[in-house]
């Protein structure tokens, strides 16, 4: 099937290549990365190239955060509402893996 931006992407392409635009450019001759997922491959590197994390990766460092904080704790009420806290994070996270599981 052919594309309405074929033409003018390989315009591009072969101009690029005249210039020597693609010439020596680092990873040529080797081959692809492997990827886990092919369909989700741009957006996995567009996020490592960002250092963006998903929100499991944050809650998941929260918790080991709050669980560190609550070691440190002596009074009961801090401990207690540490706990709380420690608590519904891990609520947020069951349920955030939950959405995961279902919509991906």
């Amino acid at each position: 099937m052919h594309h309405p931006l074929s033409s003018l992407i390989d315009q591009i392409v072969q101009n690029a290549e005249k210039r020597g635009d693609l010439d020596n450019l680092s990873g040529a001759g080797k081959p692809l990365p492997a990827v886990d997922n092919p369909q989700d491959a741009v957006l996995s590197r567009m996020m490592a190239e960002a250092d963006a994390k998903s929100p499991v990766v944050i809650l998941k460092q929260q918790i080991t955060a709050a669980q560190e904080r609550l070691r440190s704790l002596t009074d009961p009420a801090e401990r207690r509402d540490q706990m709380l806290v420690i608590s519904e994070l891990h609520t947020k996270l069951a349920l955030e893996m939950e959405a995961f599981r279902k919509y991906g």
